[in-house]
C-alpha cells in the first residue's frame, strides 16, 4: 500500500498537496540534526559494551516507529527563491556530521581494540554498530560527492575510504547517474531480482564500471591508466589509511573489525541502491539509445524521519533529475509524476531482504508503474529478461527470440552468451539484411537458400569436428566444456534459423544430428586418448540409436546410445572400464546441454555390450522394442580395431533378418492394433500417441524395415519418410500411400523439432503468442495456426487408415 499522505496516480488532490512550500528557518532545521545523536550511543558502546550496544542498533530501529508517528512530509522548499546563505543551519547539520565521523570512529577503535576492555562478542557487535552509522556516512559523503567545488569532493572521498569503497565516488557520479534505469547501470536491479541474486552482481559490477569509467575518461585525455590523476590512487592511499591505523591499533583484530564495518556499510549501500529503483526501466528508443531519465524513474518516499535520518535520501528523483541540488531543496513529488514505496526506508530496507516478501509488496506497484507511465507497452519481458541485463546491445534478437521461440528464450536467459553467437560471421553471412532485394519474399527465399545450402552441404560432420579440434583442452573435463559451449552454439544458431523460417524443422533436424555426433565423438576421442584412462586391445564401436541415428535430432533430445566391443575376452573390465568412461563423459556432455536432454547418473539402462553377446541378446531375447530400434542404429565412433564397426554392421543386420516374418507380424499387430488415442481429440501435445500418429507412423517403417529385411535395411537416410518414399518406388506399398505416410511422418517430424523451440512437451502451446503460434504452423506449411488442429486430426485419420490397409494386405502374403 502506498505511503500514509501518498498520492495514487490519477488522485485529483495530488499536486495541491505537494506545491504546499516551506520556507527556510532554524527551526525547520533542527530535525536534520537528529542523526548526530547516534555518535554518543556509539562511543558509549565502545567504552562500556554490554547492554549499550544495543543503543546504536535502537536508534535505527526506532525510525520505523517515528516513521509511523510522524507521518509524511510532503512540503517542498522552493529553490528558485531560496538563497545559499539561507541553508547555513543545513549545512553545518551535515558538516558537524562529517567532522563528528572520523573523531567517533578513530575513538571507538581505540576503546574497542587498544584499551581492550571488552570481550570477544563485544568488539565484534561493536564493528556492526559503526558499520550501521557508515549507513549514514554514505549518505553524508554521497551529498558531497556532488558538490561542484573540489574540496568537498575530497572529503567525501575520505569519508567513504573509510568503509572501504572510495570507488562510489566515481562509480555513482559517472556509471550510476549516467546509466541509471538500463542495462548498463549494475546497481539498477530489474523486476524478479531478488535482493540476494542483486548483491553480488551490484558489487562487483559497481567496481568493474568504475574502474572502466576512469580507464576511458583518461583515453579520451590520451593518458595512461596509471597516470597520476587517476582517482583509484587516491582511493588506494585513503583507504590504505584507514587500514594502516587498524593495523596499527590491533593488528589482524584490527582488520577484521574493519572489514565487518565496511561489509554492512556496503551491504546498506547496495540495499539502498536495489530499493530506489527496482524494476523501473527506461524505455529503449528505436536507434538503441535510452530515454532520457524523467522523475518516473526513480522510487521516492515521504516519511518525515526517515528524511531526518538520511538528508531527503527517499526524494530520489528529484536529486537524479537535478544531481548538484543540495539536500533541503530536493523537491517531494506525487504519485502522478513519481512512484513511490509502500513505506519508508527504515521499513523497506527490512522488507527487500525477503524476496518473497518484496515480491508480494513490490511488483503490483511496477505494474501499475508501467500502466500508467507506459500503456502503449503490452510486453515486457524483454525489459524483466536476464538476457536483456547481460547484452542490451541485442535487444531486438530477444525480443524476437522470447516472443516466437519461448524455450529458446529460456535458454537465451540462462546463458545470454549465447547471444554472442549470432555475431559470428557464420550467423551473420546467412543472416542478410532487410532491403538487400528486390521485394520481401525474394530476400526470405535468398536466406533460405543460404542457410539451406551451408548448414545440409557445406558444413557437416567432418568440418565440424575440424572445429572443435582447434579449441585447446589438456584433458576429459576441458574437453567436454569446449565440445559442450561449441555444440550450444550451433544449436542456438539452428534454433534462431529455424525460428525464423530460414531452416525447415526437418533440415535443422538433419543439421542437430551432424551436430550431436561431432560433439559426441569428439567428447569419446577425449576419453580415448586420456592417458590416466584404461586400456583396452581390440576395437569399441559407440553406437547411436533412434533420431540421432536417422537423422531427425529435434531440440533437447533424450540421447540413446550404446557401445559393443570385441577383443580378448580376459580383457572383458577394461573394456567395460573404458565404457564407463565414455559413458561419464558423454553425461557430463548431456549437463546444461540444449541439443541433449540430461542423463541420469550411474549407469541405468546404457548398454555396454561384447559383441557376440549382442547378437545373441537381439536373435534370441531381444524384446520387439529392441528389435524395431536396430532399424534405426548407426556407429559414429570407434576406437581401436576399426573393423568392429563392420562386423557390428553384419550383426545388426542378422538380427534384424532372422525369423523376420513371424517378428513382423507381431510388431505390425503391435504398431497398428488398437489406437492409442482417439483422433478425435488431438492436440499439439499429443500427436507423438495420437492413432495415426509419430510413434504409429515410424512403428509402420520399421515394420515394413523388418518385413523387406536387407533391401529395406539399405536405405539411406533411415527417417521414416525415406523409408515410405523407397517404399513406394520399389512397389511394396501403393504410391498413393506411400504418399501419404511419407506427407505424415514429415508433419510430425516438423511439430517434434520445431515444438521444443516453444515449450517443453508443447505444454504451453495454447497460452503461446501469436509469434510462437506462427513460428508453429509454418513449420507445416500452413499459415493460419487455427487449422493446424484440423490438419493433424485430418492428418493422423488418413495415416491410421493407411497403415490398417498395410497391414491386411502383409497379412495375405503380399510381403
Amino acid at each position: 500500500m502506498p505511503d500514509a499522505g501518498g498520492v495514487q496516480p490519477g488522485s485529483p488532490g495530488g499536486a495541491a498537496e505537494v506545491e504546499r512550500g516551506v520556507r527556510p528557518s532554524f527551526r525547520h532545521a533542527l530535525p536534520y540534526f537528529l542523526p548526530l545523536a547516534v555518535f554518543p550511543l556509539v562511543a558509549l558502546a565502545g567504552v562500556y559494551g554490554g547492554f549499550w550496544i544495543v543503543a546504536p542498533f535502537a536508534f535505527f530501529w526506532i525510525a520505523d516507529a517515528l516513521d509511523r508517528w510522524l507521518g509524511a512530509e510532503e512540503r517542498n522548499m522552493d529553490p528558485r527563491t531560496t538563497l545559499p546563505r539561507q541553508l547555513f543551519w543545513y549545512q553545518t547539520a551535515l558538516w558537524v556530521w562529517v567532522a563528528l565521523w572520523p573523531l567517533t570512529l578513530v575513538f571507538t577503535w581505540w576503546r574497542a581494540l587498544v584499551v581492550g576492555s571488552l570481550a570477544f562478542w563485544e568488539v565484534l557487535l561493536v564493528a556492526l554498530a559503526l558499520g550501521h552509522v557508515a549507513s549514514m556516512v554514505l549518505v553524508a559523503a554521497h551529498e558531497l560527492i556532488h558538490q561542484r567545488s573540489v574540496w568537498p569532493r575530497r572529503v567525501g572521498e575520505f569519508l567513504l575510504a573509510s568503509i572501504g569503497c572510495a570507488h562510489y565516488a566515481t562509480e555513482h557520479v559517472y556509471v550510476h547517474h549516467v546509466h541509471v534505469a538500463t542495462p548498463r547501470d549494475p546497481v539498477s536491479a530489474r523486476k524478479g531480482q531478488g535482493f540476494w541474486e542483486y548483491l553480488p552482481h551490484s558489487i562487483i559490477g559497481s567496481f568493474a564500471e568504475a574502474w572502466r569509467a576512469v580507464a576511458e575518461r583518461l583515453a579520451r585525455r590520451r593518458l595512461p591508466i596509471w597516470h597520476h590523476t587517476n582517482p583509484f590512487w587516491r582511493y588506494l592511499l585513503g583507504t590504505g589509511a584507514w587500514v594502516a591505523l587498524a593495523w596499527w591499533m590491533a593488528g589482524a583484530w584490527g582488520l577484521l573489525v574493519f572489514a565487518i564495518q565496511g561489509g554492512w556499510a556496503i551491504f546498506s549501500l547496495r540495499l539502498g541502491d536495489y530499493i530506489e529503483h527496482y524494476g523501473l526501466q527506461r524505455v529503449r528508443l528505436p536507434g538503441g539509445r535510452f530515454e532520457r531519465f524523467q522523475l518516473h524513474h526513480s522510487w521516492n518516499a515521504a516519511r518525515k524521519a526517515s528524511n531526518w535520518l538520511y538528508y531527503n535520501t527517499q526524494r530520489h528523483s528529484d536529486h537524479h533529475v537535478q544531481p548538484t541540488r543540495t539536500y533541503p531543496l530536493l523537491q517531494n513529488h506525487g504519485w502522478a509524476r513519481a512512484p513511490r514505496l509502500p513505506a519508508g526506508y527504515a521499513r523497506v530496507f527490512g522488507l527487500a531482504t525477503s524476496p518473497k516478501r518484496w515480491f508480494e509488496a513490490m511488483d503490483p506497484l511496477v505494474e501499475r508503474w508501467r500502466a500508467s507511465f507506459y500503456p502503449q507497452i503490452e510486453d515486457w519481458s524483454v525489459y524483466d529478461s536476464p538476457a536483456f541485463a547481460a547484452r542490451p546491445e541485442s535487444f531486438e534478437a530477444i525480443r524476437e527470440i522470447l516472443a516466437a521461440a519461448p524455450r529458446l528464450g529460456a535458454w537465451t536467459n540462462r546463458a545470454p552468451e549465447l547471444l554472442d553467437c549470432l555475431k559470428d560471421r557464420e550467423f551473420a553471412d546467412l543472416d542478410l539484411p532487410n532491403g538487400f532485394g528486390p521485394d520481401p519474399e525474394s530476400e526470405a527465399i535468398a536466406r533460405r537458400g543460404l542457410a539451406r545450402l551451408y548448414w545440409t552441404h557445406e558444413f557437416g560432420v567432418s568440418e565440424m569436428k575440424r572445429q572443435i579440434a582447434e579449441f585447446p583442452a589438456q584433458d576429459v573435463r576441458e574437453a567436454v566444456e569446449v565440445a559442450r559451449d561449441w555444440s550450444n552454439g550451433k544449436t542456438f544458431q539452428i534454433g534462431v534459423h529455424t525460428m525464423r523460417g530460414n531452416l525447415s524443422p526437418t533440415e535443422a533436424g538433419a543439421a542437430l544430428s551432424n551436430v550431436a555426433e561431432a560433439s559426441i565423438t569428439a567428447v569419446l576421442t577425449a576419453v580415448a586418448e586420456d592417458p590416466a584412462g584404461p586400456r583396452a586391445g581390440g576395437g569399441v564401436a559407440a553406437v547411436v540409436l533412434g533420431d540421432l541415428a536417422s537423422g531427425e535430432t529435434p531440440f533437447g533430445v533424450k540421447p540413446d546410445w550404446m557401445f559393443v566391443y570385441d577383443g580378448d575376452p580376459s580383457a572383458r573390465q577394461a573394456y567395460e572400464s573404458l565404457c564407463d568412461g565414455f559413458f561419464e563423459a558423454l553425461r557430463a556432455l548431456a549437463t546444461e546441454n540444449i541439443l541433449l536432454a540430461p542423463v541420469p547418473s550411474g549407469r541405468g539402462d546404457s548398454r555396454f555390450w561384447p559383441l557376440n553377446d549382442f547378437e545373441r541378446h537381439y536373435r534370441n531375447g531381444g524384446a520387439l522394442r529392441e528389435l524395431s530400434e536396430m532399424t534405426r542404429a548407426r556407429c559414429i565412433y570407434t576406437h581401436g580395431d576399426r573393423q568392429i564397426a563392420s562386423r557390428f554392421e553384419a550383426a545388426r543386420r542378422r538380427v534384424l533378418t532372422g525369423g523376420a516374418p513371424r517378428q513382423a507380424r507381431i510388431a505390425l499387430r503391435a504398431t497398428a492394433g488398437d489406437p492409442v488415442k482417439a483422433a478425435a481429440e488431438p492436440g499439439l501435445p499429443s500427436f507423438d500417441d495420437l492413432s495415426g500418429g509419430l510413434h504409429h507412423v515410424e512403428g509402420a517403417a520399421r515394420w515394413l524395415q523388418l518385413t523387406r529385411g536387407g533391401d529395406a535395411l539399405d536405405i539411406r537416410p533411415q527417417d521414416a519418410a525415406s523409408v515410405f518414399q523407397v517404399a513406394g518406388d520399389r512397389g511394396w506399398i501403393p504410391d498413393e500411400v506411400s504418399e501419404r505416410l511419407a506427407g505424415a511422418s514429415r508433419m510430425w517430424r516438423n511439430l517434434r523439432v520445431v515444438l521444443p523451440l516453444v515449450a517443453e512437451n508443447g505444454g504451453a502451446v495454447a497460452t503461446a503468442g501469436p509469434q510462437a503460434r506462427a513460428v508453429i504452423a509454418r513449420s507445416c506449411g500452413m499459415d493460419d495456426f487455427r487449422a493446424l488442429g484440423a490438419a493433424i486430426r485430418e492428418t493422423a485419420a488418413r495415416a491410421a487408415s493407411d497403415i490398417e490397409s498395410l497391414g491386411g494386405n502383409f497379412a495375405k502374403g503380399r510381403a
